[in-house]
């Protein structure tokens, strides 16, 4: 019995929540339907490919060996379906974009709606994560383009400026700083500071432009959502950094308070793409959208 191009879709999407009810959500299929996909597939290729930890499915070892086979066979039908699709006027089919935390929350579902408006057979399915995670994605082949803040560390990728962002420095109403709303270099210095992860473009910005005064950071807290950090800061548990356009709400509130410093906190904002890909009509209009909102 040959493999089937929807049990490795079952099985990529199985592997990717670890979880036969999540997988069978986001492939709008039954519980039983994923479940009897992965059998077939077990035994079709001769034995086991997760190890079940509860409800959970974990990867083995064979697994883990067809994985990347399964992506690549359904990265190629992908592929092949945009092809297909070239031949209408119309951009149509199903555009993967993946963006850094900033930009996935605060920019993009605003184009999401006026591009469904102007393509109506076409979709730009939003993948949001850091930007070190959305650079590999693209790298390889699971995103069709990403959009990061800061600067490209792979040189696979082509990348191009998009528009450009602010960070600011943040403290909540009751901190030290927050009657004067400035502070020195020595102040940045000896602060205790609420940060996003390692891999996060936010984080690698700000610590440039603090490794340019000679600062090392003292990260006192370590969060990995934009929300978090602005909720522990207002809470007074330390001081923080973020887009500007992150904080303006809290910021127009008096939630938040935003702190002068010697600091340049301006960033770029970049378009990720992979050299010498294939640019279908779609892509090139979504590339366009986001060229006429920069």
């Amino acid at each position: 019995m040959p493999i089937t191009l929807r049990q490795l879709e079952i099985f990529e999407g199985v592997a990717a929540n670890q979880h036969v009810t999540k997988a069978a959500e986001k492939l709008l299929l039954s519980q039983s339907a994923v479940s009897m996909a992965i059998a077939e597939l077990e035994k079709i290729t001769g034995g086991p490919l997760f190890e079940r930890r509860g409800r959970r499915l974990l990867l083995n070892d064979r697994g883990r060996l067809l994985l990347p086979e399964a992506k690549e066979v359904l990265g190629r039908v992908r592929t092949m379906e945009q092809l297909l699709n070239e031949a209408t006027k119309e951009p149509a089919g199903v555009l993967r974009v993946g963006a850094s935390t900033t930009i996935g929350n605060y920019m993009l579902p605003s184009l999401a709606g006026e591009f469904a408006r102007l393509y109506r057979r076409a979709k730009a399915l939003l993948i949001v994560g850091n930007t070190q995670q959305i650079e590999t994605a693209v790298e390889e082949g699971e995103l069709d383009l990403g959009l990061i803040e800061g600067p490209c560390h792979l040189a696979s990728l082509s990348s191009a400026f998009w528009r450009q962002d602010e960070l600011v420095v943040i403290v909540g109403p009751r901190h030290p700083w927050s009657p004067e709303k400035v502070a020195s270099l020595d102040m940045l210095a000896r602060a205790m500071w609420v940060m996003r992860e390692k891999g996060s473009g936010t984080r690698e910005v700000f610590e440039s432009a603090m490794a340019s005064q000679g600062i090392a950071i003292t990260v006192s807290l370590e969060l990995g959502h934009t929300e978090a950090i602005k909720k522990a800061v207002e809470a007074g548990l330390g001081v923080g950094c973020l887009s500007r356009m992150a904080v303006q709400r809290e910021l127009d509130n008096g939630w938040l308070l935003e702190v002068g410093t010697p600091l340049d906190l301006r960033r770029n904002l970049i378009i990720l793409t992979r050299k010498h890909g294939y640019r279908t009509k779609l892509l090139e209009a979504y590339l366009s959208l986001l060229r006429e909102n920069s």
